[in-house]
């Protein structure tokens, strides 16, 4: 609780089976942790907590075997080994391995709480800071889980209205703010390698993901802010592997390589899918999460998806229930239709 601390820093520390967190950053801005070894510690390990704090880097720190622990706070029993409650942080270089549940966890909240508590501070909705070079991997669940929401914009704590009558800048009184996650690698997480929840424009470039058992990258909606054919919130130039040849068992398993939104106004560029080649496995799926109870969404939303190559891929497309995505091809690599083809499952009123 002691505010800025642009000198300060944990640099080359060493926390091993500890009972309660390595690094606790609490009402404090601008520390930098790096290059520090965390292992075999309860609870969430790297865990910032009224999310009011905004500014401090986290580099280059390797964290192994985070623990669930039921006498912390609820949440640490799914913990994570970064635990992220306001996205005006930076991650850089960092690797985790093996946790009980996630490796990143942006559990964005709707204010800051706790002793840091303030209506006026909108976390969810903040600009984010640098997520980039990151791994994970054996994780439990995710590699990378963006949950709840993660809508930046100019304005967090103001509502988003959408002026029809300036269609050049439709969002002129509350304009988003792009958020990049660049450079991340996730294998053999039990679920995904990325998956993002209600997400604004937020961009996943240069990502590679490989053996996870659910998804390789999974988004659930993408429609704060819709621009038509302008590319906002997407995957841009990814690898995504169902099965590498480093030993990873993956019998029983029907994973997709990405599994895209439940909503319009995202698209697909540049993913090389690889080895999707038994089973049910496929390259693409559709509808996040439509299945479950909760959503309310039938479908019918389109995503536009460029240069895709696919090799050792036996389905390209899987359709999810209810089955109503649409792929528009821009260029006709997934389809082979030519430009500005269509795919979707197949209903007699289509013919």
């Amino acid at each position: 609780m002691i505010g800025a601390v642009h000198n300060s820093y944990a640099t080359g520390c060493s926390t091993h089976e500890g009972l309660n967190r390595a690094f606790t950053i609490h009402g404090t801005h601008y520390l930098r942790i790096s290059k520090n070894v965390v292992y075999g510690v309860k609870g969430h390990n790297i865990f910032i907590e009224d999310a009011a704090e905004t500014k401090n880097i986290m580099s280059y720190n390797l964290v192994m075997k985070t623990m669930r622990s039921m006498s912390l706070l609820n949440t640490d029993s799914t913990p994570g080994s970064f635990w992220i409650t306001h996205p005006d942080n930076s991650f850089i270089g960092n690797h985790a391995a093996g946790s009980d549940r996630y490796a990143y966890w942006y559990d964005l909240q709707e204010h800051a709480m706790g002793p840091s508590a303030n209506k006026n501070i909108c976390s969810e909705n903040a600009r984010v800071g640098e997520f980039r070079n990151n791994s994970a991997h054996s994780n439990g669940r995710y590699g990378l889980r963006i949950f709840h929401n993660m809508v930046p914009r100019e304005y967090p704590c103001r509502s988003i209205s959408r002026d029809f009558n300036k269609p050049s800048d439709p969002y002129h009184k509350n304009r988003p703010i792009t958020a990049n996650f660049n450079n991340f690698t996730g294998w053999k997480n039990g679920r995904n390698g990325a998956i993002a929840g209600k997400v604004g424009v937020v961009k996943f470039n240069n990502f590679k993901v490989a053996d996870n058992k659910l998804a390789g990258i999974e988004f659930e909606e993408a429609h704060e802010f819709y621009l038509g054919d302008i590319e906002t919130t997407g995957i841009f130039d990814a690898l995504v592997i169902g099965r590498s040849k480093n030993g990873a068992s993956m019998s029983g398993q029907r994973p997709h390589g990405v599994i895209t939104p439940r909503t319009d106004g995202f698209s697909m560029r540049n993913i090389r899918f690889h080895n999707f080649n038994w089973g049910s496995a496929a390259a693409i799926g559709d509808c996040s999460h439509c299945f479950h109870e909760k959503p309310t969404d039938s479908g019918a939303r389109t995503v536009r998806i460029s240069n895709m190559t696919f090799t050792d891929v036996k389905k390209r497309i899987k359709y999810q229930s209810p089955r109503k995505g649409i792929f528009k091809d821009l260029d006709g690599t997934t389809t082979g239709q030519g430009p500005n083809s269509w795919a979707t499952t197949y209903y007699k009123f289509h013919k």
